[in-house]
């Protein structure tokens, strides 16, 4: 039984008292990284301080969203203890949350750290392994009433970019959400954004073949969250170390928003935050130039 791809409603997720209504516009979601060792911006934002200003400079460049996350899925990462994940992310939250209007969402596998997090003012659960990873995650979700992001991924961080095969991505991935979605909903989880994972056990070739195909994933009826920032598919493209790739982050969030994304999750917020309102305004154009002559051809 697939989602039922025409109710609409699913399309506003309601957030620590905030609509987030994905019909009207593509939001952001900004990269909070409080670790030593992600791969990106690994280390900078380990302090709170540090962290907690860029959370509050993240929002003034027109983040939506803050993910905040305690532990590394790069390739090839080694998963942290859950005492340790907590005592990185819990300090920064309850600051972001004091601080800033921004939705804040925890970036974590583990149904403990996620507890804490809501606790200290998180209103979203972003799962890497949608809900699969701990069996105590979707019992959490479902009981504390937050939604739930679920995330595509072929394996583990440690191992996951080692030769991934498919035999179709689009429908396997397709098919696993859609899987994750129904197991959700069997918890009594309700507000659900599906992710396809973008450079999570997927190669060059998978990556580009899943942002072109995003509308296929939108037949699920659930919001479609895409993080492309940075990632190793546009350095092998362009060539480009990790912190230059700003201008393919912004060509790939462009074509993914003209093929279904509704939240964009980045490590360049003031740049990408200008790039999603030129490609909303010309696709809001396009629609209302498409639903004019619809009118006038039933008059």
């Amino acid at each position: 039984m697939t989602p039922d791809a025409h109710a609409r409603d699913n399309f506003v997720i309601h957030a620590g008292g905030r609509a987030i209504d994905v019909r009207s516009r593509t939001y952001v979601m900004g990269v909070l990284n409080v670790t030593p060792d992600s791969f990106s911006d690994g280390g900078l934002f380990a302090k709170t301080e540090a962290a907690v200003a860029r959370g509050v400079e993240m929002e003034a460049q027109g983040a939506d969203l803050i993910d905040v996350g305690g532990e590394s899925t790069r390739p090839g990462s080694d998963p942290v203890p859950a005492n340790e994940e907590i005592r990185r992310v819990v300090p920064v939250i309850k600051e972001l949350s004091r601080r800033t209007n921004a939705v804040i969402s925890i970036d974590t596998s583990k149904a403990t750290v996620a507890e804490a997090a809501v606790g200290a003012g998180a209103t979203v659960i972003n799962d890497v392994t949608a809900l699969a990873g701990d069996p105590g995650m979707g019992d959490f979700a479902a009981r504390c009433g937050v939604p739930v992001i679920l995330m595509h991924m072929k394996g583990a961080p440690k191992t996951m970019q080692v030769n991934p095969v498919y035999g179709d991505v689009v429908r396997e991935v397709k098919e696993f959400l859609a899987t994750r979605i129904l197991a959700a909903e069997a918890m009594g989880i309700r507000e659900i954004v599906i992710d396809p994972g973008i450079g999570f056990g997927k190669s060059l070739k998978d990556n580009l073949t899943l942002m072109n195909r995003l509308d296929v994933l939108t037949q699920l009826g659930r919001p479609v969250l895409v993080g492309p920032s940075r990632k190793s598919f546009i350095g092998m493209i362009l060539d480009t170390a990790v912190n230059d790739r700003v201008e393919g982050t912004a060509a790939a969030v462009a074509l993914s928003i003209v093929r279904g994304a509704n939240i964009v999750r980045v490590h360049d917020v003031r740049q990408i935050s200008r790039v999603v309102q030129i490609a909303d305004s010309i696709l809001q154009e396009r629609n209302a130039a498409e639903s004019a002559a619809i009118r006038r051809g039933g008059a």
